[in-house]
C-alpha cells in the first residue's frame, strides 16, 4: 500500500459528475496502479485519501448504481 500512497501527489484526480454545484458534496477519484482507486474530499485536497482495492472499488460502484447508498 505504501507504493500507492506515493502515487497520490501526482495522481490525476477527477471530480464526481454528481457533485453539487455549490461544492458542498464534492468527491474526487483517481485511478492508481493495479486497478486501485483513491477517493478524497474536494474541499480538503491536502487531507486524507481513501485507497480502495479493485474489489472494493467494484463493490462501491455496484452499491452506488443499485441505489443502496442514497
Amino acid at each position: 500500500m505504501d507504493d500507492l500512497i506515493h502515487e497520490l501527489p501526482t495522481a490525476r484526480w477527477r471530480t464526481s459528475t454528481l457533485s453539487g454545484d455549490d461544492g458542498s458534496n464534492c468527491v474526487e477519484v483517481a485511478a492508481l496502479s493495479g486497478g486501485h482507486h483513491a477517493l478524497r474530499d474536494t474541499k480538503d485536497r491536502t487531507g486524507p485519501a481513501l485507497i480502495l482495492t479493485p474489489a472494493a472499488w467494484a463493490g462501491l460502484l455496484a452499491s452506488i448504481k443499485a441505489g443502496r447508498l442514497d
